[in-house]
This record gives C-alpha cells, structure tokens and sequence, in this order.
C-alpha cells in the first residue's frame, strides 16, 4: 500500500510540472564571437512554437520580446503543425506582429516541409501561410540566402530532405550536399545558417556556417539532472544535441529548446524557451 501511495504522488509531482512547463517559457541568452562581423547585434531566436499560445494572442511572448529589444529575429521552423484539422493561425498572427517592429527571417522545419511538400493531404495550408508571411515583409529562406552588409552577415536557410528525419538510424550528411542546396559559403562573410534539425551539426560547420542555430528537439521532452534531454524525435535516448550551445572547432551552434509541444504534449522539467543571442565582434 506504501508503495502504490508513493508511486502516486510522484505521478501527480510529475503531472503539476509537466502542467506547469508546458504553459510557461523562460530567457536564456547566449554571446557569440565572430571576428567577421561588422558590427554588434542582438537576436531573437524562435523555434518549434507548433501553435502554442502563452496569453492572448501571445501577448506574454510578445511583451518578453519587446523588453529584449532585438535587431532582427530568427525562426527556425516548426511554427505549427502539420495536421489535417491543424490551422496556421497562431503562427500567423505572432508572426504578424513581430512583422512590424523587426526584421524576420523564417527557415522551414519539418512540418513547414511536409505541408508543402504534400498539398494532397494539406490542401492550401502551406501556400496560404507562406503567401502571408512574405506579404508582411517576412524573408522566407527556403534553401535560400540574404546578405546584410551593415553586418557583413549572411543569413542562410536550409530545408534538408525528408531521409535527414529518419527514426533511429541516422542518415550520414556530407558538406557537399548543403553546398547543392545553397552554394558555398563567402570565407570573408559571416555565414548564419538556420537549419531546423541539430544533427547535422558537424556538417553544417564544415560546409562553413560559423554560427548554425536550430530547434526540432523540444528540449528532449524531459530533463533529466547530469544527462540532459531524454530523447529525440528521432528516438534517440539522451541525444547529445538537446538544447544549448555547442561547438565544433570555430563554429557555434545555438540550439533552442523550442516553445510549444505536437502529438505528446510533455514538458518535464523543461519549460518553453526564448532564446536570446548576442552577437559580439
């Protein structure tokens, strides 16, 4: 009897913090180096929002970012979801007015993706929410780049095929295969590239990103103390990219744990993320 009472209350405990961080998100800001940059900035990186909402019409979300007073902001797909009754209407009207005080550069994730890519099951869903974002003034980056010249930055969007999103086995990504999809990048250019899967890192940082930010992850769901996330979507227990910054060699990766949840709505320990980025020369 001991042990069925203690079993349950660790499954409430479990149930309030799930509750709890799935409606709420938090700052976390990280500082970049990168001695190609022209000048200082300050970035609002988003990510994996799949039509959450944190207030009306996201006004807490929208009111943190106002505080945090960014350059631009930088999404990194997975804005919502990609189901038949789903709608884009929350992504929509956030990205609506973000539209109007900064500049907004927008990378697919794999939902974006799967909506575009199969309008037999989608219908409109991904003509009429792009067709939106980009009359508001949006830079949609579909395998596409945008040079900013007071930052001598270039901004990059990757949308890598459908086998780069495999369950369990891991399809192996050479340097060559971005440089077909966006040319190669100016060694005397800050190259940023937004690519919504983190797995990849190492071949984004060969292909030449010095700074690479990314989500899909969610955090692995649920933190665990010394081991981090618990798993991919992927399925992949304890995945070594799960949110935060890494690095290989010279470049940097951020990679944000994301806003919202799809299919599992689970959030232990792990609440939603706003990711601030300072980037310094």
């Amino acid at each position: 009897m001991a042990i069925f009472i203690c079993l349950a209350a660790l499954a409430l405990f479990f149930l309030l913090v799930m509750a709890v961080d799935c409606n709420r998100f938090v700052i976390r800001t990280y500082r970049c180096r990168i001695g190609k940059l022209k000048r200082d900035g300050r970035v609002v990186l988003l990510s994996d929002l799949h039509g959450k909402s944190f207030g009306r019409d996201n006004e807490k979300l929208l009111s943190a970012i106002e505080r945090v007073n960014p350059d631009m902001i930088w999404i990194a797909g997975d804005m919502y979801t990609s189901s038949r009754d789903g709608d884009t209407q929350t992504a929509r009207g956030l990205i609506s007015a973000l539209s109007r005080r900064y500049p907004v550069y927008y990378a697919n994730g794999n939902h974006e993706q799967k909506t575009r890519l199969s309008p037999e099951d989608f219908g409109d869903m991904y003509q009429d929410f792009a067709g939106e974002i980009e009359r508001l003034g949006v830079r949609h980056l579909v395998n596409e780049r945008v040079y900013l010249p007071e930052f001598n930055m270039e901004i990059c969007g990757a949308e890598i095929g459908f086998e780069y999103y495999g369950k369990f086995n891991k399809k192996k990504m050479e340097p060559a295969y971005l440089t077909q999809l966006l040319g190669k990048p100016d060694p005397a250019r800050t190259t940023v590239l937004l690519a919504h899967n983190p797995d990849f890192f190492e071949a984004y940082a060969q292909w030449g990103a010095d700074l690479t930010v990314s989500g899909h992850i969610h955090g692995g769901l649920m933190r665990v103390p010394f081991l981090g996330g618990a798993i991919s979507p992927s399925l992949k227990l304890f995945p070594r990219y799960d949110g935060g910054e890494f690095r290989e060699g010279e470049a940097v990766m951020i990679l944000g744990r994301g806003l919202g949840t799809h299919t599992l709505p689970i959030r232990i320990f792990n609440p939603g993320e706003l990711v601030v980025i300072e980037l310094c020369r």
